[in-house]
């Protein structure tokens, strides 16, 4: 194939736990860069070694969700935060990444930047959403999401048909 007909190949990866538009933003826009979308999505044990916690979301179903989108054309499976082995493997040409990278070293991004004809494209986080706000407000709203929803319950309980079928032997 020659290099007119090259496809664009552009990588980005993230944990995407509590997929917010802040996540979908970063992958539209990772998308119109190139021909091809491949994202990689950490696995649960490279969340808890780089963020010192777990995901809310297990791995498969996060898996599946970035999988499901249209903007995306392949995903795979992120054992090691922008290893060079998986950016030759999957024929990379463009690595998009969120600002909050820009003075971190990462070895895949230091050699894409080394690389003719590739780069890295740093992208600012969409203002007010956030995994770790997200997780905040759920935090700060833990009393007052218990009691809606035991009250939901409560109500459901009352209302259930079989309940007023109740039978006397």
């Amino acid at each position: 194939m020659d290099n007119e007909n090259k496809k664009i190949r552009v990588f980005t990866s993230g944990s995407f736990d509590l997929f917010h538009v802040g996540h979908l933003n970063i992958l539209e826009k990772s998308a119109a860069l190139g021909d091809e979308l491949i994202v990689g999505v950490s696995t649960d044990e490279l969340i808890e070694q780089y963020k010192g916690m777990k995901p809310v979301i297990p791995f498969e179903q996060r898996f599946r969700i970035i999988s499901s989108l249209r903007c995306v054309t392949k995903v795979v499976k992120q054992v090691k935060l922008t290893e060079i082995a998986q950016l030759k493997r999957e024929q990379i040409d463009i690595v998009t990444i969120g600002d909050d990278w820009e003075h971190k070293y990462l070895e895949g991004l230091e050699w894409m930047k080394t690389q003719p004809d590739k780069k890295v494209v740093y992208f600012p986080y969409t203002p007010g959403v956030s995994t770790t706000e997200i997780k905040k407000t759920i935090i700060e709203c833990t009393n007052q999401i218990v009691q809606a929803a035991l009250q939901r319950e409560a109500a459901l309980d009352y209302n259930w048909k079989e309940d007023e079928k109740i039978s006397v032997y």
